[in-house]
Parts: C-alpha cells; structure tokens; sequence
C-alpha cells in the first residue's frame, strides 16, 4: 500500500504578487526555472549521508506542485497551470494543479498552500468560519475526496 494522496487545487487568485513571488511560484508548478531566492517556502531539508557514513542535513529545493507527468498511483495526469484572466473580475489569476503527494511532504507544501490561501479572491472563502477552500484530497485508494482547506493559516490535511 503506497501512502500517497491526489491534492487538486483550483482556485482563482488576486493580482497580489511581487514579480519575485510570481517568479517562485511558477518554479513551483514547473512553470518556470528556481528561482536565486526563495522567499514563499524556503527550507527544503534533505538527509544525506557525509564521507564518513554520518547523517548531514542539506537544502535541496524542489518544486512543490511541479510535475507534468502520468500519475503512479492515481491515475491520469499530473499538470500544474497557471493563466492570467483575460477578465480580472472572478481574480486575476487562474491556477489548476494535480498532483500526487506523500505525507512526508504535507508540511512543505502546506506552507504553500497556506500562502496561496492569503492570496485566493473571496469566493474561495466560507465567511462563517473564515475557511478557504482551494480543491480536494483523497487517499490514492479512496474513490471520494475530501475538501482541501485552510483554517486559521494552516492547511487541514488528512492525517
């Protein structure tokens, strides 16, 4: 049994950005090269072992959200898309993106996603509780999934 889940965002997102944000955040959907500084998620720790067989931890940025590719575990595609709106009404920016992910890297891409919420148009907010709904989740065996929110700044992920 794989632990991995499909996370699918689509959310419109306000014209809220600095070019250097723009810049990551396309690296992140595999839109774009790394950028020289990372500014939106910025540790990316990595377990590796020194010359003398002792465990060091070293940086090794990856894009969150960036593969373009056919699914393992869930089938079909995995994309990222990032568009800007010909009409800014409904946000400036429209963003898709499914992907497989595994819980190892919940806390990475939460950070994220935590950002994307800051930045999604109200529509994507319940203002009875202040929730933002940015897609869905679901377990790679689940067959329904469940809503992929953000509370409080935090992302709500199965656990």
């Amino acid at each position: 049994m794989a632990d991995i889940f499909e996370l699918t965002l689509t959310l419109d997102l306000l014209d809220r950005f600095s070019e250097e944000e723009l810049t990551e955040l396309r690296w992140h959907l595999g839109l774009g090269p790394e950028p020289d500084t990372l500014r939106i998620v910025t540790n990316f720790p990595f377990v590796v072992e020194d010359e003398h067989g002792e465990p060091v931890v070293e940086d090794h940025p990856e894009p969150l959200l960036g593969r373009h590719d056919e699914a393992d575990k869930t089938g079909g595609v995995l994309m990222s898309a990032l568009i800007r709106r010909q009409d800014t009404r409904g946000g400036a920016w429209a963003l898709t993106s499914r992907q497989e992910i595994h819980p190892d890297d919940f806390e990475r891409t939460g950070e994220l996603l935590s950002w994307l919420a800051a930045k999604a148009v109200d529509a994507h907010r319940r203002f009875d509780d202040g929730d933002v709904h940015l897609g869905w989740i679901r377990f790679c065996e689940e067959i329904q999934p469940e809503p992929l929110v953000v509370r409080d700044g935090a992302v709500v992920l199965p656990s």
